[in-house]
């Protein structure tokens, strides 16, 4: 037994998305789950973030508050994060007519979109500080909700809603995932301290495995995403290698930029592990469901 659960702590993330795979699969070609198709989707979305509140208050348990402190490779990350958006927005201002536009807003979201709730899990389990990552992930959904609504417009000219209404519908959507549970968490260590012993200790590895089930329900819907798109198969790699190169690219700032404050791990997930369903959510929203 202790054999397979070491198996599947190792093996998650390709586990997760293989699952992901075959479970879209079953559902979009075995004609006898067709009519449970309908209830599946429900039960994904409500589940989706149901996953993350749970995950993320067991990592926040975990977490000092007055231990969390701002430090220098926060604001080079966040720094990154905000100004790599800004030069391709204002590149896509005073270049209309651009021809791999779509490729050019997809690079955009894939540097602007938040870290995941999750990265703080990863952290940990690679021995990074879930202390520090958390205060960097606050920072970064924190300032993805003042720099979408203020730069996106720059791309999207048919945005017509103010930049108050803009950042509160992001912040509608960051609050209830990620700020409510730290709160609740804090909440519960404060007020709570018995309670807030046991869950730390009954649910020390619990963000993990909810973290490997929503990987599971996050790259099923991707799928399913992806075969009910209308656009075709060439524009879908090419996205899809502007996203990769993305990743390479911010693992690598992220990780030079926390080694040289002794957080390369931090550093790597935190400006390379991204919040995949907000990003999904911005680019329908503001640009393109493409």
């Amino acid at each position: 037994m202790n054999v397979l659960i070491r198996f599947l702590k190792n093996w998650t993330l390709p586990l997760g998305m293989a699952c992901g795979v075959m479970g879209f699969l079953a559902f979009h070609y075995v004609r006898a789950l067709a009519p449970v198709k309908p209830a599946a989707g429900a039960a994904a979305e409500f589940l989706m973030p149901t996953v993350l509140f749970v995950m993320l208050f067991a990592t926040f348990c975990k977490v000092n508050p007055r231990e969390m402190r701002i430090t220098m490779w926060h604001v080079w990350l966040v720094g990154f994060q905000l100004l790599s958006c800004l030069a391709i927005a204002l590149f896509l201002r005073f270049t209309p007519g651009f021809r791999h536009e779509l490729l050019a807003e997809g690079l955009m979201i894939c540097l602007v979109c938040p870290t995941a709730g999750a990265a703080a899990v990863i952290t940990g389990k690679l021995g990074g500080s879930e202390t520090s990552l958390t205060t960097y992930t606050i920072l970064s959904n924190l300032a993805a909700a003042v720099v979408i609504p203020l730069v996106f417009p720059l791309v999207e000219k048919h945005v017509d809603a103010s930049f108050a209404s803009q950042c509160v519908a992001i912040l509608r959507r960051v609050f209830p995932l990620l700020i409510f549970p730290f709160l609740l968490a804090w909440g519960v260590r404060e007020f709570f301290p018995r309670a807030h012993a046991r869950v730390v200790a009954y649910c020390r590895d619990l963000a993990f495995y909810l973290w490997g089930f929503g990987l599971v329900l996050s790259v099923g819907q991707t799928c399913r995403f992806l075969a009910d798109s209308p656009v075709g198969a060439r524009l879908k790699w090419a996205l899809s290698g502007v996203s990769l190169a993305a990743c390479a690219l911010q693992f690598f700032m992220g990780k030079r930029i926390g080694a040289a404050y002794g957080e390369r791990v931090g550093g790597g997930q935190g400006l390379g592990q991204k919040n995949t369903i907000f990003a999904i959510w911005v680019s329908y929203t503001y640009l393109s469901p493409v």
